[in-house]
C-alpha cells in the first residue's frame, strides 16, 4: 500500500481514482496555493490530487469550491494532507 492510498482512506476521496502528488510544505504563500490551481487546471477530472503541506491550505478551500472541487484534509505526523477531487459526482 502506498503513502498516498493509505492516506486516502482516512478521507472521503474516491480511493478508485488515478492519483496524483504534489508536494508544497516547503513554499512560502503564496506558492502552494498557485501551483495547486495550475496543476488542477491541467489534470483529467478523474485524478485525486494530493497535497502535501507543512500546515492546512485555509485560503486555498474557498478557491476550490468556487472551481467545484470536493476536499478532505488530514494530519499526519509528517504535516498536512489535503486530497483534492472532482466535486461533480458528490
Amino acid at each position: 500500500m502506498t503513502r498516498e492510498t493509505s492516506v486516502l482512506e482516512e478521507t472521503a476521496a474516491p480511493t478508485d481514482r488515478p492519483v496524483e502528488t504534489l508536494d508544497v510544505a516547503d513554499l512560502g504563500p503564496p506558492e502552494p496555493l498557485r501551483q495547486t490551481l495550475e496543476l488542477l487546471a491541467d489534470l483529467p477530472d478523474e485524478t485525486v490530487l494530493v497535497q502535501h503541506n507543512d500546515r492546512a491550505p485555509q485560503f486555498l478551500f474557498p478557491k476550490l469550491e468556487d472551481r467545484g472541487y470536493a476536499h478532505d484534509t488530514v494530519e499526519t505526523e509528517d504535516g498536512v494532507v489535503t486530497a483534492i477531487w472532482d466535486g461533480a459526482d458528490d
